[in-house]
C-alpha cells in the first residue's frame, strides 16, 4: 500500500492485485488480451480503482514516442452531423487515453491553418472526412497514420476507410418513392466534389433505370437552405405535366430549402410534391410536415473511425463492412398525385 500523502504507483497496484508490474502495464495499457486472463485483468483494474491509481501518461508517452493525440479533420465546426462524429470519436479515444483535436477544413467556416508547427511531431494519427481531404496537405497529415471517412475504398489515400452504407440508404429512399407511385424525379444534388455525393447520384440513377417510365432530372445547390431554395424553385417551375412529383435531396438542409421553394410555387407537401432528405438531423423533425429521411448514426461513425485508427496504430486490420443506415418515413412523402 502507498504511504500516506503519496501517490500510488504501479508497484502498489501489482502488490494489491498479486501480479507483476509487467501485468499491470499490460492491463492498464489495454494490451492484455491473449497475454493475461480476463480474471487477472479485472483484478488489476479493481486494485487500480481502489488505490486511486492513475498512470503517468506523460512519462509513458515519452518512452513510446507518442503524444496520444489524434486530429479529426472535418468540413466545418458548425455542422450537426460532424459534431456527432467528434462525440463518437472522442468517446472511444478517451477510453484508450487519447485526445482528439478538431480541425476545420479551409473550405469550411473559417481560415484555420496548421494547428501545430509540425503535424508529424505533434500527432499520432489523423481521421479525415473526404469532404475535407484537401486540408491534409495543409497540415502535412498525409504522412501520418490515416483513416478516411466517407471515402472510396478503392482510391483512398488513407490506410483505412470507414463508410456509412450510403448506397443502401439511397436505394431505400428510391424504393419507398417508387412504391408510392412516383415516376418523375428531381435529384437536388449537393454542389460538392466528394465521393459520398457521387455515390448518391450514381445509386439513384441506377435504381431508376431499372424501372420503366421513370424520368430523372438533376439540379445542383450549395449545402444551405437558401441555396437549395433557389435551385429547387428554378427546377420545379415547369408546367404541371412535366414537373417532378418527388424530390430526392442529398441532405436535410437541401430538403428544407426545397420545402420553401415548393411553398413559393404554391405546391403542397406531400400532396403535390414528396420530398426526402438524408442525415436525419434535428431539422428533419422541426419542419412541417416532418421530413422522410435516412438516419445516419454520426456518433457510431466517429466511434468506428477512431477504432479503425487505433487498429492501424497497433498494426491490426480495422473492422470491415459499412455502417448500416435506416430510412425514417415521416409526413413529407405520400402517393404520387394523379
Amino acid at each position: 500500500m502507498p504511504r500516506a500523502g503519496t501517490r500510488p504507483t504501479s508497484r502498489d497496484v501489482a502488490q494489491a492485485a498479486g501480479v507483476s508490474q509487467a501485468a499491470v502495464s499490460l492491463v492498464l495499457g489495454d494490451k492484455w488480451r491473449g497475454r493475461v486472463s480476463e480474471a487477472t485483468a479485472e483484478r488489476v483494474r479493481e486494485a487500480a480503482r481502489t488505490l486511486g491509481y492513475r498512470p503517468n501518461l506523460a512519462a509513458r508517452n515519452l518512452r513510446l514516442g507518442r503524444t496520444r493525440t489524434v486530429l479529426l479533420v472535418v468540413p466545418a465546426l458548425t455542422t450537426e452531423f460532424f459534431a456527432g462524429v467528434y462525440t463518437g470519436a472522442a468517446r472511444v479515444a478517451s477510453r484508450h487515453g487519447f485526445g482528439v483535436v478538431l480541425y476545420p477544413s479551409p473550405e469550411g467556416i473559417g481560415p484555420a491553418r496548421d494547428p501545430f508547427a509540425s503535424a508529424q511531431a505533434a500527432l499520432d494519427g489523423v481521421i479525415a472526412s473526404s469532404m475535407a481531404a484537401e486540408a491534409l496537405t495543409a497540415i502535412r497529415g498525409e504522412a501520418l497514420p490515416l483513416v478516411m471517412l466517407d471515402s472510396d475504398p478503392e482510391g483512398s489515400v488513407g490506410a483505412a476507410t470507414v463508410n456509412l452504407d450510403i448506397a443502401d440508404g439511397v436505394r431505400q429512399v428510391t424504393d419507398h418513392l417508387l412504391a408510392l407511385g412516383h415516376r418523375r424525379f428531381l435529384h437536388l444534388a449537393a454542389d460538392v466534389a466528394s465521393w459520398t455525393f457521387e455515390v448518391r447520384a450514381r445509386e439513384l440513377a441506377a435504381r431508376l433505370r431499372e424501372v420503366p417510365w421513370t424520368s430523372l432530372r438533376t439540379a445542383r445547390a450549395p449545402i444551405s437552405i437558401k441555396g437549395a431554395e433557389a435551385a429547387a424553385e428554378a427546377a420545379l417551375s415547369r408546367t404541371a405535366p412535366d414537373r417532378p412529383t418527388a424530390v430526392v435531396c442529398d441532405d436535410d438542409h437541401l430538403a428544407a430549402g426545397t420545402y420553401k421553394a415548393a411553398r413559393r410555387l404554391g405546391l403542397r407537401v406531400p400532396e403535390d410534391l414528396s420530398i426526402t432528405g438524408l442525415d436525419d438531423l434535428a431539422l428533419a423533425s422541426a419542419i412541417d410536415p416532418e421530413l422522410t429521411t435516412v438516419r445516419l448514426d454520426a456518433e457510431l461513425f466517429g466511434e468506428r473511425g477512431m477504432e479503425a485508427l487505433l487498429a492501424v496504430l497497433e498494426g491490426r486490420a480495422p473492422a470491415a463492412g459499412d455502417i448500416p443506415v435506416e430510412l425514417v418515413v415521416r409526413g413529407s412523402t405520400a402517393p404520387a398525385p394523379r
